[in-house]
């Protein structure tokens, strides 16, 4: 039964300068109200022990707007300066959830630039998007159409390090679900291979950041170099950027192919439940284990299972699936992580990662 889910199709853009302007403007302007309304929370809570909501953060921005040394706050367009104060509120929840730490400032250099437009902000008519306090559309590069008749309802722009310019448009989507298979597969997750399935296939590692290491060490050694203030500096920054940039795309656009693939030909894909943030504080193996991205891999995996009809299983992280034999059921003492190959006592001679795929498998059926 085909399912009504909220999609981000995000794009490329190519502002004018004045519309580049604006929304240099209109990020400045959403990063103060930020960190103003963070600042007054906290002193509330600091100094009377009571909390602020949402409508007193938005009472203030009033207040803030009327004010003499803040009246440039009302040159530009009010709604993504709601929703900045919306984004703060949700950020407290998470953090009372114990689902996040407590909300940092945003920084001018280090916090990602963007906007956010409700409805009420922009106009959408026949594939042109025009935002408030602009009078021309933007120049959008469209690599994919939209589903045929969808309405935007939130749109966000930003800019990334390397100066690129992005919109992302949220829509409402009707996604059918996949025709049934029979097939399952257990994945291990890894680092010379990305991914080993229970089949017995291995997914490469692509070792992006590697393969562009020269690249980022010379671009780097560059900006090192560079004064402090100086615009050979801002220009080195940029080349650093842009590197970065490059190999996050080429990992993300690998992810997408891996788990769209795995999507479409199981119904049932179990995985293991990996603790990313304490594995990367070993000094040996943070380098790749960031280059692999799992993290990202099982929430693809996450949300395209959700959409497709598929079924995603996490096996509990202290499942013994390398130690534990898939023929017999035995399971041995140790297994150094150099041993890839192993006999049990029964006779099976297994490879490290299928073995552990197939228990993982197991373990995942016998869940579900």
């Amino acid at each position: 039964m085909a399912q009504i889910v909220k999609r981000a199709y995000k794009y490329r853009f190519y502002p004018t300068p004045e519309q580049a302007e604006e929304l240099a403007r209109t990020f400045g302007c959403v990063r103060l109200v930020y960190n103003m309304a963070l600042e007054e929370r906290s002193r509330a809570y600091r100094l009377e022990g009571r909390g602020v909501s949402y409508v007193e953060s938005s009472a203030a921005l009033t207040r803030w707007k009327r004010s003499e040394e803040l009246s440039f706050l009302g040159e530009v367009s009010c709604v993504p300066l709601q929703q900045a104060l919306r984004h703060l509120q949700a950020a407290f929840a998470h953090f009372f959830a114990k689902r996040a730490k407590y909300p940092v400032f945003k920084s001018r250099k280090r916090s990602r630039l963007s906007a956010e437009y409700t409805r009420s902000a922009f106009r959408w008519c026949e594939g042109r998007l025009t935002l408030a306090k602009m009078s021309e559309p933007l120049d959008i590069v469209w690599s994919r159409p939209l589903p045929e008749g969808a309405r935007p309802s939130t749109v966000t722009v930003s800019r990334d390090a390397a100066g690129r310019w992005f919109v992302s448009i949220l829509v409402e989507e009707k996604i059918s679900p996949l025709p049934p298979v029979e097939q399952v597969v257990g994945v291990d997750a890894g680092i010379t291979a990305l991914v080993t399935l229970s089949t017995g296939e291995k997914i490469a590692n692509p070792r992006h950041e590697r393969a562009d290491r020269r690249r980022l060490a010379r671009a780097q050694r560059a900006l090192a170099r560079k004064q402090k203030g100086s615009n050979n500096r801002a220009r080195a920054r940029l080349k650093v950027a842009r590197v970065y940039a490059r190999i996050a795309d080429r990992r993300r656009d690998f992810l997408h192919k891996v788990s769209t693939r795995l999507v479409r030909e199981n119904q049932v894909i179990a995985v293991e439940d990996l603790t990313v943030r304490n594995m990367v504080k070993n000094r040996s193996l943070a380098r790749v284990i960031s280059d692999a991205s799992w993290r990202e891999l099982r929430g693809m995996l996450e949300y395209k299972s959700g959409w497709y009809g598929r079924r995603l299983v996490v096996v509990d992280r202290w499942f013994p699936s390398s130690k534990l034999c898939s023929a017999c059921g035995a399971i041995t003492d140790t297994m150094p992580l150099n041993v890839r190959t192993w006999v049990c006592a029964c006779g099976a001679a297994h490879d490290r990662d299928v073995n552990a795929a197939k228990n993982i498998l197991a373990a995942g059926l016998a869940d579900s």
